[in-house]
């Protein structure tokens, strides 16, 4: 059974639609990301589940009832914002405690809770501080803390990480996915950084403009994406797309010309016919130097040595930007031309709707 089941669910504000019709199923215990760029929806969409916006269409249901109409005290979930929104003058347990306060549970209740909550978090020599004698990632676990102590059915956070450095935004990360591990709850996250999405998610949602592009697994979308719009957003740099035209298709294999680059087949079961137009995907870490299955040359503008792998930037005769990425420091130069290639396996291919060919 679900734990999250979201039906035809829609949101306009006046004439502007949103939500398009989404439908959604969380399982109880599952790490959902939602991730898309800005002003796709995902932050409506964490807010409409947590009561915070009104449903205009569909049905959002809880452990299989209907909340719609339940203010967010009593759908049993707990969210997280962006900003900590700690109270300045209280000590971080009286801020953990907050809504159990609220609520006005007994003293060993909330004693209980907290205790377990700190443990959890490592915030137990902290207790008695206040927020401005935390660092930034300790004042993050107090804003999880005060959701944890709520005992929620479900977790809620709206991109819980943006205000944080680089460095500790890595560090919560796996503090977060640890905690998923210890509670077991469900969590849903709201992030427009690819890169979280995928090292966070047992499943991750895709939206474009309101809409679902794709479900899947962090693998799923980064080896089949569906369509254009999800290969280019899933992965990191992001897919090289070069387009072209079907010379020939057969049923089991798709001749495209790719202009001055030359001609490529590709094992394909498709509909494609003579003279559509395709785009082709490669992924920059596909890319290796020297010749191979498909063979082009590039000319770097810019060269990008980072240690560990470097990053090379060019144009295509076509128009199209062009990286590659490659490991450790190989001898590559502005303005110097280099050779290079990618098996036939790990090309993506595109119709003129933007769809996959598989």
């Amino acid at each position: 059974m679900s734990q999250l089941s979201l039906k035809h669910l829609e949101k306009s504000f006046n004439d502007a639609r949103i939500i398009k019709g989404i439908d959604l199923e969380v399982s109880e215990g599952e790490f959902v990301v939602f991730v898309g760029p800005s002003g796709c929806g995902k932050s409506t969409l964490l807010r409409m589940i947590a009561g915070l916006e009104d449903v205009s269409e569909g049905e959002i249901a809880i452990s299989g009832k209907v909340v719609n109409d339940l203010p967010p005290v009593q759908r049993g979930i707990a969210m997280v914002f962006q900003s900590y929104a700690l109270y300045p003058h209280m000590s971080v347990y009286e801020n953990i405690a907050f809504p159990l306060r609220v609520e006005k549970l007994p003293q060993p209740e909330v004693d209980k809770r907290v205790g377990a909550a700190a443990k959890v978090l490592q915030l137990e020599s902290r207790l008695q501080h206040r927020p401005g004698q935390l660092s930034g990632g300790q004042r993050q676990r107090v804003a999880i803390g005060r959701a944890i102590v709520r005992q929620p059915k479900i977790f809620l956070f709206d991109e819980p990480l943006s205000n944080l450095d680089a460095a500790l935004r890595s560090e919560m990360r796996i503090e977060l996915m640890e905690l998923h591990k210890r509670l077991g709850s469900t969590m849903i996250y709201v992030t427009h950084d690819q890169v979280e999405a995928m090292t966070m998610a047992d499943k991750i949602v895709v939206l474009d403009a309101g809409t679902i592009a794709q479900v899947g697994s962090p693998l799923d979308l980064y080896h089949r994406p569906d369509n254009i719009f999800v290969a280019g957003f899933i992965g990191s740099p992001k897919m090289n797309f070069i387009n072209g035209r079907v010379r020939a298709a057969n049923g089991s294999t798709v001749v495209v010309d790719l202009g001055q680059l030359g001609i490529i087949e590709l094992p394909r079961t498709s509909t494609s016919v003579a003279g559509q137009d395709v785009t082709l995907g490669i992924r920059p870490e596909h890319l290796k130097l020297g010749a191979g299955q498909f063979t082009l040359t590039i000319t770097p503008n810019i060269v990008e040595q980072l240690g560990i792998h470097s990053i090379t930037y060019a144009t295509l005769p076509g128009g199209e930007a062009f990286t590659g990425l490659f490991e450790g420091n190989p001898d590559l130069v502005d303005g110097k031309p280099i050779e290079l290639s990618f098996p036939i396996a790990s090309a993506h291919l595109f119709d003129s709707k933007g769809l996959a060919v598989y």
